[in-house]
């Protein structure tokens, strides 16, 4: 009787009961997505702290500049000498990177507070930004730090004479600044990669 009952059903039937089986187990595991989210979220950290990085270094780095003036009394001839200040803004390379720091230090408080409700279209409009402010941050800091070179050094062949030995100070505030300069532009390539890094892994996914 069960025979005649299995011969009585057609056989698209069976067909179509065993297709269900691995459409029910093709779906993805519930931990996938909660794996995703905990990456997402340590990912907004990470990027938060770095730009918080590059918010301190940038206005460490504004100060020093700032703050870099000393003045001395040179000798012109025996018995005579003249007062003498050296300043950042006497040179055009140092005020670039003055611009180029003020410029990070409002852009890095900016984006570290909408980093944290970032989407990922937004996130891609981080990396272009990101990317920009690391080509100006690297152009201001080459150009001031061959300036101070310079300053440390002197050029013999074209008879700049060296005012480091003169002006310590100063030569140390300029140098301390374009060194936090360096930094807040690595700080900005880290960025980059990060931001990169996780955009390319949200493609993956989908």
């Amino acid at each position: 009787m069960a025979s005649n009952v299995d011969s009585a059903i057609p056989p698209h039937t069976h067909a179509a009961a065993s297709m269900e089986v691995p459409l029910k187990t093709s779906a993805p595991p519930p931990e996938y997505a909660t794996r995703g989210a905990g990456g997402s979220k340590k990912h907004a950290v990470v990027d938060v702290f770095f730009r918080v990085v590059l918010f301190a270094t940038s206005v460490a780095g504004i100060i020093l500049l700032v703050t870099s003036k000393q003045t001395k009394l040179i000798p012109v001839a025996p018995g005579i000498a003249v007062s003498r200040a050296a300043k950042f803004n006497n040179s055009p390379a140092h005020i670039y990177l003055l611009a180029a720091l003020c410029t990070a230090a409002l852009y890095g408080i900016i984006t570290g507070l909408i980093s944290v409700f970032a989407s990922s279209k937004l996130k891609f409009h981080f990396v272009i930004l990101d990317s920009l402010l690391l080509g100006i941050m690297a152009s201001a800091t080459g150009a001031a730090g061959g300036v101070s070179y310079i300053g440390l050094k002197g050029n013999s062949h074209s008879r700049w004479n060296k005012i480091c030995n003169l002006y310590d100070s100063y030569c140390l505030h300029v140098g301390a600044s374009v060194l936090l300069s360096l930094i807040a532009a690595t700080t900005l390539l880290l960025l980059v990669w990060i931001n990169v890094h996780a955009l390319s892994k949200k493609i993956a996914r989908r």
